[in-house]
């Protein structure tokens, strides 16, 4: 939830100046706020593999849920991602794993592709329960697709404990953490689609570490917060994707 309206058309300028060619195996998202979504999407849609994205989306198509919007309207803005499953929209409006695991039901029945969320807290990665804590999230939310349904969704992992705590996430961590999800993948839906799955870093990537966390074999991008907030940051981090 930040800039205003030409403020977030000045930061995708911005970016659209300094973006390197982009392919079908390296593509950016932009997700901006629900209000800057149109405008924003017509700024992009010259530009090939830069697709629009949503922070969020309600879990029916229409109806008394004042406030909320349904996948049916993103997909008529066009929007091709929407964001599920976000560690802020857990904690801050008690998105449990049902409500998680309805909307991703949702997203891919409108024609979505997803982006879910998950990760673990401080508490969890203390206690070295992280593994199962992250695989009942996967397992209440997507283990109900099918292998057709999974080609359409993209994880992103965030550890959560090391957003604003002071505390980092080593290379060695995220790897880990990202081989045991394609892991968990790979039991349920086979070798074939785990492989094919894109898995994200969520725990402050910037430009600094970009490089060495898309070097692991099972980090597939980035899901960027704040460092996506000034272009220079923004673009720094795609291109390590590019060299990656």
């Amino acid at each position: 939830m930040n800039m205003s309206l030409p403020e977030g058309y000045a930061l995708v300028n911005d970016i659209l100046q300094g973006l390197p060619q982009l392919d079908e195996h390296r593509q950016v998202v932009i997700a901006p706020p629900f209000v800057h979504l149109l405008l924003i999407g017509t700024q992009i849609n010259e530009t090939d593999h830069l697709h629009l994205g949503a922070q969020n989306c309600h879990f029916e198509t229409s109806g008394a849920y004042t406030g909320e919007v349904s996948p049916a309207m993103l997909k008529g803005v066009p929007v091709k991602y929407v964001i599920i499953g976000h560690s802020e929209r857990r904690e801050y409006f008690c998105e449990n794993d049902t409500i998680v695991a309805k909307k991703v039901g949702a997203a891919l029945a409108n024609g979505l592709d997803v982006i879910f969320c998950c990760g673990e807290p401080l508490a969890i990665r203390d206690a070295g329960t992280q593994n199962a804590y992250v695989g009942d999230q996967i397992k209440a939310a997507l283990y109900n697709l099918t292998p057709d349904q999974m080609a359409n969704v993209t994880i992103a992992y965030e550890p959560i404990w090391a957003i604003g705590t002071g505390r980092t996430a080593s290379t060695a961590q995220a790897q880990d953490m990202h081989a045991h999800i394609r892991n968990l993948i790979a039991a349920q839906f086979g070798a074939s689609v785990a492989d094919d799955t894109s898995i994200l870093y969520g725990g402050s990537c910037k430009p600094q570490n970009a490089p060495e966390l898309f070097a692991c074999p099972d980090v597939d991008g980035g899901l960027i917060g704040g460092a996506a907030l000034k272009a220079t940051d923004f673009l720094g981090i795609i291109y390590a994707m590019m060299n990656s």
